[in-house]
């Protein structure tokens, strides 16, 4: 079976931090990671690879620097990694980006039938989780999201089971399909030193706008119907209020119970008869 992950690139949110006077992120100095959820789609792909056979493909869209991500990604037991970069690929918003991915992916497909493609079910960068079901929606393939567990796939179905906020869901489609993964799914594994090694000197593929025939009124800007006017930086949380009862415990205590009750914390039935608070 063939397996595709797409992956992506992102800066460190931890490190993240915002220009105040642009509100734009400032990415200089910050270390940039594989996007955490497509990390457990690319861990899931292997396993399935080891569980049923076949191969492993990893594509990204980004700038040449993401070949450290795809190198990384390959470490973990990936056959084969594609870089889309391209100054035309530039400011595409998850619409834009869906289009780019797709093209490369039915690329692939001609020569080598995918028959799975895995996603992370958001980036932490964007946190739109729209670019999987864009990708699934123009591949014509089924989109099972917010998957946590993969209990069966064979050579025509996958059956899985999706977080909903209400539950949990069991579903099964036909493949080709697309899932896009929840990090419960899985445990990421170490990468091995032999893999560690091959890695360090893989070359990604390289694809640009002019490897194949890209419509460039659907990528970069003009693609790109949606667009960030303003990013900032949540206003910073004062400190609770802290009540001292080293000198008097009891009246501390009804001095807590009080203001639990006036903030409706904890609310008593207006039938409440008799007893003290």
């Amino acid at each position: 079976m063939h397996f595709v992950v797409c992956l992506k690139q992102v800066p460190d949110s931890s490190e993240v931090r915002i220009d105040p006077k642009t509100n734009t992120l400032m990415r200089e100095g910050v270390p940039s990671i594989i996007n955490p959820y497509d990390a457990h789609a690319l861990e899931e792909a292997i396993r399935l690879k080891e569980k049923v056979g076949g191969k492993v493909t990893i594509v990204t869209m980004g700038p040449p620097q993401a070949k450290e991500a795809l190198r990384k990604a390959m470490s973990f037991g990936a056959d084969r990694a594609i870089l889309l970069t391209d100054r035309a690929f530039g400011g595409s918003d998850s619409l834009a980006t869906a289009y780019i991915i797709t093209q490369a992916i039915l690329k692939i497909h001609e020569t080598d039938p995918v028959d799975l493609v895995l996603a992370g079910k958001e980036a932490i960068d964007g946190d739109t989780a729209q670019t999987g079901p864009g990708i699934a929606t123009r591949l014509g393939f089924p989109q099972l999201t917010y998957v946590i567990k993969v209990t069966d796939i064979t050579s025509d179905t996958i059956t899985v089971h999706r977080k909903l906020e209400t539950g949990r869901e069991v579903v099964q489609a036909k493949l080709p399909a697309l899932l896009t993964v929840e990090k419960e799914l899985n445990e990421l594994r170490y990468a091995s030193l032999p893999n560690m090694m091959n890695a360090a000197a893989y070359e990604p593929e390289i694809v640009t706008a002019n490897s194949f025939e890209f419509d460039v009124t659907q990528m970069g800007l003009k693609g790109s119907p949606t667009s960030v006017n303003k990013i900032f930086a949540p206003p910073a949380r004062s400190g609770g209020e802290k009540l001292d009862g080293t000198k008097d415990p009891k009246g501390v205590a009804a001095q807590l119970v009080e203001k639990v009750f006036q903030e409706n914390i904890v609310m008593v039935s207006p039938d409440a008869k008799g007893g003290n608070r």
